[in-house]
Protein backbone atom coordinates (compact mmCIF):
# COMPACT_ATOMS: atom_id res chain seq x y z
CA UNK A 1 0.00 0.00 0.00
CA UNK A 2 2.93 2.21 0.70
CA UNK A 3 4.79 1.49 -2.11
CA UNK A 4 1.36 2.20 -4.39
CA UNK A 5 1.20 5.75 -2.85
CA UNK A 6 4.87 6.46 -3.72
CA UNK A 7 4.68 5.34 -7.06
CA UNK A 8 1.32 7.41 -7.75
CA UNK A 9 3.07 10.83 -5.90
CA UNK A 10 6.36 10.26 -7.97
CA UNK A 11 3.68 9.95 -11.67
CA UNK A 12 2.57 13.24 -10.92
CA UNK A 13 2.03 15.58 -13.88
CA UNK A 14 3.07 19.41 -14.38
CA UNK A 15 -0.72 19.56 -14.93
CA UNK A 16 -0.87 18.43 -11.33
CA UNK A 17 1.29 20.25 -9.46
CA UNK A 18 -0.38 23.38 -11.33
CA UNK A 19 -3.46 22.09 -9.80
CA UNK A 20 -2.10 21.99 -6.80
CA UNK A 21 0.30 24.77 -6.68
CA UNK A 22 -2.79 27.29 -7.70
CA UNK A 23 -5.32 25.32 -5.70
CA UNK A 24 -3.48 25.88 -2.12
CA UNK A 25 -3.41 29.73 -3.29
CA UNK A 26 -6.61 30.06 -3.93
CA UNK A 27 -7.59 28.23 0.09
CA UNK A 28 -4.73 30.19 1.91
CA UNK A 29 -6.11 33.12 0.23
CA UNK A 30 -9.92 32.46 1.02
CA UNK A 31 -8.71 32.13 4.47
CA UNK A 32 -7.30 35.58 4.36
CA UNK A 33 -10.61 37.11 2.57
CA UNK A 34 -8.39 37.79 -0.02
CA UNK A 35 -10.58 38.46 -3.33
CA UNK A 36 -7.51 37.20 -6.04
CA UNK A 37 -8.30 34.05 -4.43
CA UNK A 38 -10.88 33.55 -6.63
CA UNK A 39 -8.60 34.39 -9.53
CA UNK A 40 -6.00 31.21 -8.61
CA UNK A 41 -9.21 29.02 -7.84
CA UNK A 42 -10.24 29.07 -11.65
CA UNK A 43 -6.98 28.37 -12.59
CA UNK A 44 -6.98 25.71 -10.35
CA UNK A 45 -10.53 24.04 -11.49
CA UNK A 46 -9.53 24.69 -15.15
CA UNK A 47 -6.76 22.21 -14.97
CA UNK A 48 -8.36 19.39 -12.72
CA UNK A 49 -11.81 19.68 -15.06
CA UNK A 50 -9.32 17.35 -17.45
CA UNK A 51 -7.86 15.48 -14.33
CA UNK A 52 -11.08 14.60 -13.37
CA UNK A 53 -12.54 13.60 -16.44
CA UNK A 54 -9.08 11.61 -17.16
CA UNK A 55 -10.04 9.88 -13.61
CA UNK A 56 -13.69 8.89 -14.86
CA UNK A 57 -15.55 11.70 -12.48
CA UNK A 58 -16.95 13.24 -14.71
CA UNK A 59 -19.61 14.96 -11.99
CA UNK A 60 -16.26 16.32 -10.67
CA UNK A 61 -14.95 17.76 -14.38
CA UNK A 62 -18.59 19.32 -14.09
CA UNK A 63 -18.09 20.60 -10.81
CA UNK A 64 -14.45 22.54 -11.73
CA UNK A 65 -16.35 24.09 -14.95
CA UNK A 66 -18.93 25.49 -12.50
CA UNK A 67 -16.15 25.93 -10.22
CA UNK A 68 -14.56 28.60 -13.22
CA UNK A 69 -17.65 30.39 -13.62
CA UNK A 70 -18.09 30.22 -9.58
CA UNK A 71 -14.90 32.54 -9.72
CA UNK A 72 -16.16 35.13 -11.31
CA UNK A 73 -19.24 35.52 -9.48
CA UNK A 74 -16.71 35.25 -5.71
CA UNK A 75 -14.42 37.34 -7.02
CA UNK A 76 -17.34 40.34 -8.08
CA UNK A 77 -19.09 39.36 -4.40
CA UNK A 78 -16.04 40.31 -2.46
CA UNK A 79 -14.68 43.22 -4.53
CA UNK A 80 -18.32 44.66 -3.47
CA UNK A 81 -17.01 44.43 -0.13
CA UNK A 82 -13.69 45.58 -0.50
CA UNK A 83 -13.33 48.67 2.15
CA UNK A 84 -12.50 49.10 5.96
CA UNK A 85 -14.93 46.04 6.99
CA UNK A 86 -14.24 44.05 4.62
CA UNK A 87 -16.96 40.93 3.98
CA UNK A 88 -19.01 40.59 6.68
CA UNK A 89 -18.68 37.07 7.85
CA UNK A 90 -22.65 35.24 8.59
CA UNK A 91 -24.44 32.15 10.02
CA UNK A 92 -27.10 29.80 8.90
CA UNK A 93 -29.55 28.50 12.03
CA UNK A 94 -28.52 24.65 12.70
CA UNK A 95 -31.89 23.34 11.44
CA UNK A 96 -30.57 24.61 7.92
CA UNK A 97 -27.99 22.47 8.42
CA UNK A 98 -29.86 19.09 9.19
CA UNK A 99 -32.04 19.98 6.16
CA UNK A 100 -29.12 20.41 3.43
CA UNK A 101 -27.82 17.29 4.59
CA UNK A 102 -31.28 15.10 4.30
CA UNK A 103 -31.65 16.69 0.94
CA UNK A 104 -28.06 16.69 -0.44
CA UNK A 105 -27.60 12.55 0.49
CA UNK A 106 -31.16 11.73 -1.01
CA UNK A 107 -30.66 13.55 -4.20
CA UNK A 108 -27.36 11.63 -4.63
CA UNK A 109 -28.30 8.85 -3.66
CA UNK A 110 -31.49 8.86 -6.28
CA UNK A 111 -29.14 10.34 -9.08
CA UNK A 112 -26.54 8.19 -8.31
CA UNK A 113 -27.79 5.49 -10.38
CA UNK A 114 -29.01 7.62 -13.03
CA UNK A 115 -25.36 8.74 -13.55
CA UNK A 116 -24.11 5.31 -14.00
CA UNK A 117 -26.33 4.51 -16.85
CA UNK A 118 -25.30 7.54 -18.86
CA UNK A 119 -21.39 7.51 -18.02
CA UNK A 120 -18.43 5.71 -16.49
CA UNK A 121 -18.71 6.86 -13.12
CA UNK A 122 -16.43 4.86 -10.98
CA UNK A 123 -18.17 6.27 -7.84
CA UNK A 124 -22.13 7.80 -8.82
CA UNK A 125 -23.29 8.36 -5.80
CA UNK A 126 -20.47 9.80 -3.90
CA UNK A 127 -19.35 11.79 -7.41
CA UNK A 128 -22.79 13.56 -7.14
CA UNK A 129 -22.85 14.24 -3.19
CA UNK A 130 -18.91 15.34 -3.50
CA UNK A 131 -20.64 17.56 -6.49
CA UNK A 132 -23.69 18.92 -4.49
CA UNK A 133 -22.14 19.42 -1.76
CA UNK A 134 -19.36 21.12 -3.37
CA UNK A 135 -21.74 23.31 -5.24
CA UNK A 136 -23.28 24.86 -2.35
CA UNK A 137 -20.04 25.12 -0.22
CA UNK A 138 -18.53 27.52 -2.91
CA UNK A 139 -22.08 29.62 -3.13
CA UNK A 140 -21.08 29.87 0.44
CA UNK A 141 -18.23 30.82 0.45
CA UNK A 142 -18.39 33.72 -2.07
CA UNK A 143 -21.68 35.10 0.77
CA UNK A 144 -18.95 34.09 3.52
CA UNK A 145 -20.89 32.29 5.39
CA UNK A 146 -18.64 30.53 8.46
CA UNK A 147 -20.21 26.59 8.14
CA UNK A 148 -18.62 26.77 4.57
CA UNK A 149 -15.49 25.40 5.94
CA UNK A 150 -16.80 22.70 7.89
CA UNK A 151 -18.66 21.70 4.57
CA UNK A 152 -15.26 21.47 2.91
CA UNK A 153 -13.66 19.32 5.83
CA UNK A 154 -16.23 16.90 4.96
CA UNK A 155 -15.85 17.43 1.25
CA UNK A 156 -12.13 17.40 0.71
CA UNK A 157 -12.28 14.17 3.13
CA UNK A 158 -14.47 12.66 0.17
CA UNK A 159 -12.71 13.89 -2.72
CA UNK A 160 -8.88 12.30 -1.54
CA UNK A 161 -10.96 8.89 -1.45
CA UNK A 162 -12.75 9.73 -4.42
CA UNK A 163 -9.20 10.52 -6.70
CA UNK A 164 -6.90 8.09 -4.66
CA UNK A 165 -9.57 5.41 -5.51
CA UNK A 166 -9.04 6.38 -9.24
CA UNK A 167 -5.14 6.57 -9.16
CA UNK A 168 -5.21 10.44 -9.51
CA UNK A 169 -2.81 10.93 -7.19
CA UNK A 170 -2.25 14.53 -7.45
CA UNK A 171 -5.59 15.80 -7.31
CA UNK A 172 -5.61 13.61 -4.21
CA UNK A 173 -2.87 15.61 -2.24
CA UNK A 174 -4.46 18.83 -3.45
CA UNK A 175 -7.49 17.59 -1.61
CA UNK A 176 -5.58 16.68 1.69
CA UNK A 177 -3.92 20.17 1.37
CA UNK A 178 -7.46 21.56 1.30
CA UNK A 179 -8.43 19.42 4.43
CA UNK A 180 -5.87 21.20 6.58
CA UNK A 181 -6.32 24.75 5.34
CA UNK A 182 -10.04 24.50 5.69
CA UNK A 183 -9.35 23.53 9.40
CA UNK A 184 -7.23 26.71 9.73
CA UNK A 185 -10.12 28.33 7.51
CA UNK A 186 -12.64 27.24 10.12
CA UNK A 187 -10.48 28.26 13.40
CA UNK A 188 -9.75 31.93 11.40
CA UNK A 189 -13.02 32.65 10.24
CA UNK A 190 -14.50 31.36 14.06
CA UNK A 191 -12.45 34.07 15.52
CA UNK A 192 -13.04 37.34 12.70
CA UNK A 193 -16.71 36.15 13.76
CA UNK A 194 -16.41 36.60 17.24
CA UNK A 195 -14.82 39.68 16.75
CA UNK A 196 -16.90 41.05 14.13
CA UNK A 197 -19.95 40.49 16.78
CA UNK A 198 -18.44 41.82 19.84
CA UNK A 199 -17.77 45.10 17.80
CA UNK A 200 -21.22 45.04 16.32
CA UNK A 201 -22.89 44.91 20.15
CA UNK A 202 -20.32 47.64 21.01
Amino acid sequence: MLSQTLAQLAAISVADWIAIVAGAAYALLAVKRVRWCWLAGAMSSAVLIYIAWRARLPMQSALQLFYVAMAAYGFWRWSQADDESGLRISRWPLVWHVGIAVGLCTVAWFAGPVLARWTQAAWPRLDTLVMLGSLLATWMTAQAKLENWLYWIVIDLASIYLYFMQDASGAALLYLIYTGIAVSGALAWARMYRVQERMAQA
